[in-house]
């Protein structure tokens, strides 16, 4: 058992560092793009960041809503029409966990699995060997893209879940139970510090990144056979899931040191 667990965790670092010098190599080609390729590269980005963020951005804001609507009820339901109580609550719920792990989330199900989708094919169609002998870095146009395009898309949904949140949880309790917006305000406002945001964007950044990265290593990692293509997909989105919540973990750990 013993031998077991350390062969996890084994694999599992070495799974991380993998993660990590795929992000790395993305900015690199990041800079690089700059002086060479800009305009397709900067092409692929544009239609990433539309497909992961503008098409993501209804369900995000009607997710939210819902949310907030849900949040402020329970709250309300066990404290009362407190205020300040219920400002900071939602604050404390929505901006430090549900607005950055949700958004994440709702990112594996909708872009994450096209992704590895999408790669395995060009993968298994040989279309990454055609690139490549035409002298374009298939890592620059195509890997570097989806992981900067998808990590923008996760922090700005982050920001429009947040807020589109909180003004559902406003709306309830303004109609349901005359709560004046001022106060509702000032209670937001007076727990909404640097830190607290500073936390949301932070968690946004790395779900952003190592998500794509986990996705788009899956589905380069398909070999010959189209029946590998679901099973990367299942296997990116499983490991990005599992992803999210280690580095949840791990940020409001360091961050209460």
């Amino acid at each position: 058992m013993i031998t077991a667990l350390g062969k996890w965790i084994l694999k599992l670092l070495l799974t991380g560092m993998g993660l990590v010098e795929t992000i790395i190599q993305a900015f690199r080609n990041l800079f690089l793009s700059f002086k060479q390729g800009r305009r397709p590269i900067m092409a692929v980005l544009r239609k990433q960041i539309y497909f992961t963020g503008l098409e993501s951005l209804k369900v995000i804001v009607i997710i939210s809503v819902t949310i907030g609507i849900v949040i402020i009820t329970q709250i309300i339901s066990l404290v009362g029409a407190n205020e300040t109580l219920t400002g900071r609550v939602l604050v404390w719920v929505i901006i430090r966990e549900l607005g950055p792990v949700l958004t994440a989330i709702i990112i594996i199900a909708r872009s994450g699995t096209a992704i590895a989708t999408e790669l395995g094919y060009m993968k298994i169609n040989n279309e990454i060997e055609s690139i490549e002998s035409l002298g374009i870095p298939a890592d620059r146009y195509l890997i570097m893209p989806r992981i900067i395009g998808v990590t923008t898309s996760v922090v700005i949904l982050t920001i429009y879940f947040e807020i589109a949140a909180i003004l559902g949880g406003f709306i309830v309790a303004a109609i349901g139970w005359h709560v004046p917006f001022d106060k509702f305000a000032q209670s937001i406002f007076s727990i909404l510090t640097i830190k607290e945001l500073g936390m949301s964007f932070i968690k946004s950044l790395f779900f952003g990144l190592f998500l794509s990265a986990a996705c788009c290593r899956h589905g380069l990692g398909v070999g010959k056979s189209a029946t590998q293509i679901p099973q990367a997909a299942t296997k990116g989105v499983m490991q990005s899931l599992f992803l999210v919540f280690v580095l949840d973990g791990v940020i409001t750990l360091i961050s209460l040191l």
